[in-house]
């Protein structure tokens, strides 16, 4: 019987993967846990093969043979989530950094050093992320537009499209596959923070480049910030030199903690996806809530629209922590037009449809009945003109 050190990486399940990949060779070495490697900077009495591996990664970024070399350049541990990372998603290499933003950053740098300094994206993003293309902080340069629009708005000198899918925090989503044959040969960049692997592999329906806040759902318990890029090995090479260049490595200790992340991940994404499944068809059937918003493909996010002040909800929970970022075991709530979108001009966060009314929620683990009496008891009695109006427009599966 094959062992799962055995099974060819293409025959494994996602499951399989998420537990062994980045960690073959630990059995091997007599190690059941991976090690975790804080060191800085490694001894070499070979200084003419030092120099000639260096050489290398000048000209390619691709990891230096042997021993490492400098914490900057890479270590071992954080490898291991790179590879394990790579295999879930598809791709032949991944590329990890100190945040999601340092990670879409050096994407930005590695096009703009080619001359590539246009952007098309498509709104919504991430609120930073929409601020770092529109604010033109790397020297880039973006057209906004709807998918429908992309083709249109390539230009000579366009490096990057750029959609995230679900959207955050609207969980729009966007038929991949024909926005990738829009872009032609300029890569697609997919921020699939909030799907993950689990749910969908960009990669396969046509994406150069797939973004992870692995602050998220990889690590999955906030207490890790890290970024990271799955593509082919070409540019991850001239990820690697940016980020050599730029210092914005991850910490090996992140990086153990974003390995031990994976091996739960697809339990983790799938039971959470239950519960918010769950939470969004009730919130489509109250009174108290005008727009419900849950994405086809599932997952644990989770947006609606409320008829009274949302704030008021925000100050009601109990059980609910009201916080920025998602993706961990427990459910967080927020305000996106108050705190995550907050820096995307007023206007332009309408237009994309992050009303002033909108809350987004990142459901975890805890019981389903739980977190629904926390909700109905933050939601209050509501306005009394509304309390047999209807529940407004749904969208989404079951909702």
């Amino acid at each position: 019987m094959d062992t799962p050190m055995d099974i060819p990486a293409a025959r494994r399940a996602l499951a399989t993967e998420a537990v062994h990949a980045g960690r073959d060779d630990l059995a091997r070495q007599g190690l059941h846990a991976a090690p975790i490697d804080l060191s800085t900077t490694y001894p070499s009495y070979d200084s003419r093969g030092e120099a000639a591996r260096i050489d290398a990664f000048a000209a390619t970024g691709a990891e230096p043979d042997g021993p490492p070399v400098y914490a900057r350049l890479g270590n071992p541990t954080v490898a291991r989530f790179e590879t394990a990372l790579a295999r879930l998603e598809g791709t032949e290499a991944a590329v990890a950094f100190a945040s999601g933003m340092a990670a879409l950053s050096a994407v930005l740098l590695v096009r703009a050093s080619l001359g590539l300094r246009h952007v098309v994206a498509v709104r919504p993003l991430y609120g930073c992320s929409d601020h770092l293309l529109t604010a033109g902080l790397l020297g880039s340069e973006v057209t906004w537009t709807d998918p429908a629009g992309v083709a249109d708005a390539l230009r000579p000198d366009t490096g990057l499209v750029m959609v995230e899918s679900p959207a955050n925090p609207t969980l729009a989503e966007t038929d991949l596959r024909a926005l990738a044959h829009a872009c032609g040969s300029v890569p697609l960049l997919v921020d699939n923070t909030f799907a993950t692997p689990v749910l969908q592999r960009p990669v396969e329906q046509g994406a150069r480049l797939v973004l992870h806040s692995a602050t998220k759902y990889l690590g999955g318990h906030g207490d890790v910030m890290a970024g990271v890029v799955a593509c082919d090995e070409e540019f991850a090479g001239r990820l690697r030199q940016v980020r050599f260049a730029t210092g914005g490595v991850l910490h090996p200790l992140a990086g153990y903690l974003l390995l031990r992340g994976l091996s739960t991940l697809p339990v983790r994404v799938r039971a959470a996806s239950e519960n918010a499944a769950e939470l969004a068809r009730r919130l489509a059937a109250d009174p108290r809530v005008a727009a419900v918003h849950y994405p086809r493909i599932g997952g644990a996010m989770v947006a609606f629209e409320t008829h009274g002040d949302p704030h008021d909800v925000i100050g009601g929970v109990r059980l609910i922590t009201p916080a920025v970022s998602l993706g961990s075991v427990d459910t967080l709530i927020q305000h996106p037009a108050s705190i995550s979108h907050r820096i995307v001009d007023a206007d332009d966060r309408r237009g994309a449809g992050v009303s002033d009314r909108l809350l987004r929620m990142s459901v975890g683990l805890e019981d389903v009945d739980d977190l629904w009496a926390d909700l109905d008891g933050a939601l209050g009695q509501g306005p009394a003109e509304h309390a047999t109006a209807g529940a407004g427009h749904r969208t989404g599966p079951g909702v």
